[in-house]
């Protein structure tokens, strides 16, 4: 029991399969947008290991050694992987079409993630049981819903927190200050607005525009 618990902590935290191998970095920067969606991603990459890992330790143990065909265990395990892909992708097209909507082509995708398959054939490759592959592949699974969930978190907070500003910079007299506060005015909603002898400078959230926008005065000082 105890070292079922080390493999699953040093699955999901130790060995993490994004942050220290970098599998299935695809879904993990592309579902990473929206917790929500991070989090609907996670558990149908959680289900997807699990399960496989079940699965393909079964073949892998009863069919493929039995009848010396282990060497296509990459092929079987895809295949594996595909059908229960297939059936997460019904399951939350009927119960969830808007998280269905939202991971879009990502959820078949969950099919090529060499994450999934890395797991089946390390199961392999380290001769686990049946029920340490489970435990691994549950780990695993665990691991990348956890970075994901805070990838999607932070981006989330960044986004709220560090939105759009306007800024003028360098020397500027009291006619281009005047500019600026005008076009920032029309681009943005100014919160805070700070002139120096050398600076002046207008920052505020902007209501529309994705990116900074920056606007550089060259002009001479004012007094």
């Amino acid at each position: 029991m105890k070292t079922l618990i080390l493999i699953a902590i040093g699955s999901a935290l130790v060995n993490n399969v994004v942050l220290s191998q970098f599998l299935g970095l695809c879904p993990f920067l592309g579902v990473s947008k929206k917790i929500k969606t991070a989090s609907g991603m996670g558990f149908a990459v959680i289900f997807v290991i699990t399960i496989s890992s079940f699965l393909a330790s079964l073949i892998y143990s009863f069919i493929l050694v039995p009848l010396k065909l282990t060497y296509l265990n990459t092929i079987v395990f895809i295949l594996v992987i595909a059908a229960l892909v297939q059936f997460v992708e019904m399951f939350l097209k009927k119960a969830s079409p808007s998280l269905y909507k939202a991971l879009g082509v990502y959820l078949p995708l969950i099919t090529t993630n060499c994450a999934v398959l890395g797991v089946a054939l390390t199961n392999v490759s380290k001769e686990y049981d049946i029920l340490t592959s489970v435990v691994n592949g549950f780990g695993t699974a665990v691991g990348f819903t956890i970075a994901i969930v805070i990838l999607a978190g932070v981006r989330e907070r960044t986004e709220h927190n560090f939105g759009n500003f306007c800024f003028c910079f360098g020397r500027a007299d009291r006619a281009a200050v005047s500019r600026c506060l005008a076009l920032c005015n029309r681009l943005c909603k100014p919160v805070t607005t700070r002139i120096s002898a050398s600076t002046a400078v207008v920052s505020g959230k902007c209501l529309s525009y994705g990116n900074f926008f920056f606007i550089n005065f060259n002009f001479k000082l004012f007094t």
